[in-house]
């Protein structure tokens, strides 16, 4: 007992030293000297809009647009077409598990995620709460846009409990789709309003912003056009709220020409993975070396009632390149007569191609590609045009949805054709449409003469979409235009038919708990979601 007694002594007169000297070094050798203390906002800011666009800095950033925007959306709406290389499982509807995944992975795990924190930072109890105030508005609308997205795909996702890590929430629930439609619809009536240009954060947010560097006006327009767009998705299923936000979003005022566009500027450096463009590493030789043929359907649209080079469509040339090989050196075109272009045909492999054509079959020689002066590195990724606002209008003019909409739908349908034609010019100077051959083009094809009024505007929605392929996809679900004609090549999985969503990641199916009672079900490529009601 007493050599018990005397080792605690002694542990005692040791720690004596211990409690009196300076404890600050020793509580130093706690803290990670690279740890970061304080978030620059300004830059996650910037972050997530590059990250809109192809996926952003989450590791590549064409790995979205390559395995699910391109991969799978553009070949369903028969944009492109695919008879081998690449990734195309919407060409011939079988599955490929990335591009299933993709999006569900990329959004949460990179835009969506740092918008959420910019969001917290500057809410209730964040260091930054009240002092950037166009900063997080902006944030909202972007969260509105990329969450759209998400549901769009896949119906149920995780919504309000999302992105809730910090806070112990690993396996959030499932929401309905037909509950964050509303949700999105009012963050963007609050965020629109939300902007002020006297707010002390102006300068900072002008800076962060690459998309309309701080420009207000081009803010609200982008947000009420999107929110536009999301009252017209839900108008099969809830007319009364597609009304409400229709008026809402007319009244607060959408975009009013291509000044008002949604770009997200792209550069080839510094890095290679977050600053090039997405879809032009995807296709580009050398990098991702894509097909980049244009789909039988489109081509055929395009030229559809010419009987001279005048009467196509002048968006044919500028989408197309021409018939050519592009190579790692050099674009040869080999055929730019627009009226020899030819689209290939969706569902065949080489094989069934050369029996079609009755013989062998030189694709390069033989079919029209996308045009490679849209497809350089630090092209710009449109998110957004001020067409589509132009085409909701007349279409909600032809239903009757909605109020306050000024001018008749065949103006709108008209100023939607022009900017439809005219929004290219950011690609490369060199792709210009004049007024003459708008005025031209309209005049051989009246509106509501031709075809019935609807079907034209959902047709030239279509159209307009070239490159954001997952949203003309979703168009063509609720529109039912145009009316494709599905492909049944003999490996599909889907009888024939084409995809209504995506199905959901492997691994969220198995590790999250809320799945089987939240998510939309049976998790298979022909359920529909909510909206979908268009075919």
């Amino acid at each position: 007992m007493k050599l018990i007694n005397k080792a605690i002594l002694f542990a005692l007169v040791l720690t004596i030293p211990m409690i009196g000297c300076d404890t600050e070094e020793l509580h130093n050798l706690n803290i990670n000297p690279q740890a970061v203390n304080e978030i620059d906002l300004n830059f996650m800011f910037t972050a997530a809009q590059l990250g809109s666009a192809s996926g952003g800095s989450a590791g590549d950033n064409r790995y979205i647009d390559w395995r699910t925007n391109i991969g799978m959306t553009a070949y369903l709406i028969q944009h492109l077409a695919n008879a081998g290389g690449g990734i195309a499982p919407g060409d011939k509807y079988t599955e490929n598990f990335e591009s299933n995944n993709a999006p569900f992975e990329f959004f949460y795990g990179d835009a969506l995620k740092n918008l959420s924190e910019v969001l917290r930072q500057t809410g209730p109890g964040g260091y930054d709460e009240g002092n950037k105030v166009n900063t997080r508005n902006a944030a909202r609308i972007m969260r509105v846009l990329n969450f759209h997205r998400l549901t769009d795909f896949y119906g149920n996702i995780p919504y309000f409990d999302a992105l809730q890590g910090m806070d112990g929430v690993f396996f959030p629930k499932y929401d309905k789709q037909s509950e964050i439609y509303p949700h999105l619809l009012k963050e963007l009536e609050e965020a629109t309003a939300g902007f002020n240009p006297n707010a002390p954060d102006h300068s900072g947010f002008a800076r962060a912003d690459i998309m309309y560097n701080g420009d207000i006006t081009k803010w609200r327009r982008f947000g009420y056009s999107l929110m536009l767009r999301l009252a017209m998705r839900v108008s099969n299923v809830a007319p009364q709220l597609a009304n409400e936000y229709v008026t809402k979003a007319v009244a607060g005022g959408v975009m009013q020409s291509n000044d008002d566009n949604a770009w997200v500027p792209m550069s080839e450096g510094p890095s290679l993975w977050i600053n090039q463009n997405g879809i032009s590493r995807a296709f580009y030789p050398g990098d991702g070396g894509q097909p980049s043929y244009l789909s039988k359907t489109l081509v055929d649209w395009l030229k559809a009632g010419a009987t001279n080079a005048d009467e196509v469509d002048p968006r044919l040339m500028i989408i197309s390149g021409g018939i050519a090989n592009w190579s790692a050196v050099a674009w040869t075109p080999l055929n730019t007569n627009p009226l020899q272009q030819k689209g290939m045909p969706n569902g065949y492999d080489a094989a069934g191609l050369e029996q079609l054509e009755g013989g062998p079959v030189d694709q390069t020689s033989t079919y029209s590609r996308i045009n490679y002066l849209m497809l350089q590195r630090d092209s710009p990724y449109m998110l957004m045009n001020f067409a589509e606002s132009a085409f909701l209008q007349a279409e909600a003019l032809e239903r009757g949805i909605g109020s306050g909409i000024s001018g008749t739908a065949r103006q709108h349908y008209e100023a939607g054709v022009k900017g439809a034609m005219q929004m290219y010019t950011p690609f490369d100077q060199s792709l210009t449409v004049s007024d003459a051959q708008v005025t031209a083009y309209l005049s051989r094809h009246v509106y509501g003469v031709e075809k019935p009024a609807l079907e034209m505007i959902g047709e030239q929605l279509w159209v307009s979409k070239f490159f954001n392929w997952w949203d003309a996809w979703s168009d063509w679900r609720r529109t039912g235009y145009p009316a494709l004609t599905p492909t049944n090549h003999p490996a599909n999985v889907t009888q024939g038919q084409i995809m209504r969503k995506l199905r959901y990641p492997a691994a969220e199916v198995a590790t999250n708990e809320n799945f089987q009672s939240g998510a939309t079900l049976p998790d298979v490529f022909m359920t529909r979601v909510w909206w979908d009601g268009g075919n």
